[in-house]
């Protein structure tokens, strides 16, 4: 059993009142900031101001009860302390693994189930039994009635569970941007100023620029920017929770994925601000229930597939994607790329380390799975190139969803896509060098001819599913059909 006065560790995305508060909150608190996890891989620079910035301002808060330590390693901060150290388990295997190692060497004294996120992991095992495969509707629709959320008795509110067909908009084509109230953004401090001294003087290798912070790092922002949205962003958030526009990289999305992985921002709390928001008539039900599947559903399911299938799930290749990710990718080399929408995305990475969920999804991962980049490459750039990256993030929404190389064990099919989707769902296409109905040419779309490419590589098994049969029938009908695979073959240009 814990001593009652056994201190507390904090890993930096576990830094809210969720972990350290409650029964806990009359204990120690231990924060660590280790050179060896900033200097472990390429990280976007912007990624390590927040999280030094999370832990510096985590000390400030807790006053009195936080120590923060700064070291080499995790190991000599937890010497250094000399005494043993309560923690819950952390969000990664390869830590998981560590701080186990730590407890056989009495540095840690107990280890406690994750407290951030809703779902418990040992009733996720429950849940998922004996399944081979998964589908997130089962899980979602499970998630709400266990929360009893969106709930009418043992019915979903409106008697329908989803209402994603209502949330695929276009983006209003007589406008530049969405013309919504902007998205809360924090103010600097002098915590932020020294984090930004400190990371100038480090000499890191880290991809993507400086800038000023946009994100939540503690409990009392996190607050702030969930009420901004709720009051003024969410009603618009679902009808164009699909669309891209290039001259608004925030629209109406929430932007709480920051403070959510840091811990400072439970699910529960964005869950049941949103359930208020609609039942006092302050936003529609279908905006509602898209950001609360968002949180309540698909988060959630990510987090616990990540566990269930295992350290060895990013070592899946099922579609053999071979290509190593390009310099002008890794480096985040916007201006070397021709076509809008993978200019705009890039960019939305090199400056602010956050593009939205379909830009993630639809033009980087679709850009990613015609050309056949690896997907463990693919996965380690998702996690250390954006913000909101954390280790357990990337695998399962890369190499299950968007690369579909666990050969469809989460997804049903691969999110392969040509240019129409793009030009249906953003306002690229209009100005862009390549057209969208081309597949072959100088001006023909990467995405477009890139499709077919994709198709004809791997029509065999994309013939054998009834959601991509089509696919392959209408490639097979396409009269330049080797002209298309000719130039795609060689492209060095996108």
């Amino acid at each position: 059993m814990t001593r009652d006065d056994t201190p507390l560790w904090l890993f930096a995305d576990q830094l809210g009142p969720a972990v350290h508060g409650g029964e806990h909150a009359h204990r120690e608190v231990l924060l660590i900031e280790a050179t060896s996890a900033l200097t472990k891989r390429r990280y976007h620079r912007q990624k390590l101001h927040l999280v030094l910035s999370a832990l510096r301002h985590a000390e400030r808060d807790l006053g009195d009860r936080a120590t923060l330590l700064k070291a080499d390693t995790y190991t000599a901060a937890l010497k250094r302390f000399d005494r043993p150290v309560l923690v819950h388990q952390p969000t990664s295997h390869a830590a998981e693994r560590f701080v186990h190692r730590l407890k056989e060497r009495g540095l840690v004294a107990d280890i406690l189930p994750t407290p951030t996120f809703a779902l418990p992991r040992k009733d996720f095992q429950e849940w998922a039994g004996e399944r081979t495969r998964f589908r997130m509707e089962d899980f979602y629709r499970d998630q709400r009635r266990r929360f009893d959320v969106l709930m009418n008795g043992s019915d979903p509110v409106g008697n329908r569970w989803n209402y994603d067909e209502e949330n695929r908009e276009s983006p209003p084509r007589k406008q530049s941007t969405l013309d919504v109230p902007a998205p809360y953004k924090p103010r600097e401090d002098d915590i932020d100023d020294a984090v930004r001294r400190d990371l100038d003087g480090m000499n890191l290798d880290t991809v993507g620029v400086d800038g000023p912070r946009l994100f939540a790092v503690t409990p009392a922002e996190a607050k702030r920017a969930l009420t901004r949205f709720i009051d003024h962003r969410l009603p618009t958030f679902g009808r164009y929770e699909d669309a891209i526009m290039g001259d608004d990289w925030a629209m109406s999305h929430s932007l709480l994925s920051v403070p959510l992985n840091l811990g400072v921002l439970h699910p529960l709390d964005a869950v049941d601000a949103a359930e208020r928001a609609y039942r006092d008539n302050r936003a529609p039900l279908a905006a509602v229930e898209g950001f609360i599947r968002q949180i309540l559903g698909w988060r959630e399911y990510m987090w616990h597939l990540y566990w269930h299938f295992g350290p060895d799930y990013t070592d899946n290749n099922a579609l053999n994607a071979r290509t190593p990710l390009p310099d002008w990718w890794a480096d985040l080399d916007a201006d070397s790329v021709t076509a809008n929408c993978l200019h705009h995305a890039l960019l939305g990475v090199r400056d602010r380390g956050w593009t939205h969920h379909i830009q993630r999804l639809m033009v980087l991962g679709n850009h990613a799975l015609q050309r056949g980049y690896r997907p463990d490459q693919l996965t380690e750039w998702f996690a250390t190139a954006y913000v909101d990256g954390f280790r357990w993030v990337m695998p399962t929404n890369v190499v299950g969803m968007s690369q579909h190389a666990d050969g469809g064990l989460l997804a049903t099919k691969p999110y392969a896509s040509g240019g129409a989707y793009i030009n249906k769902m953003s306002d690229h296409c209009g100005d862009c060098e390549y057209d969208p109905k081309k597949r072959l040419g100088d001006d023909a779309c990467p995405f477009t001819a890139g499709y077919w490419a994709f198709t004809h590589r791997h029509r065999d098994m994309l013939a054998k599913n009834m959601r991509t049969r089509r696919a392959v029938s209408s490639m097979e009908r396409l009269e330049d059909l080797d002209a298309v695979l000719e130039q795609e073959s060689a492209r060095d240009r996108f």
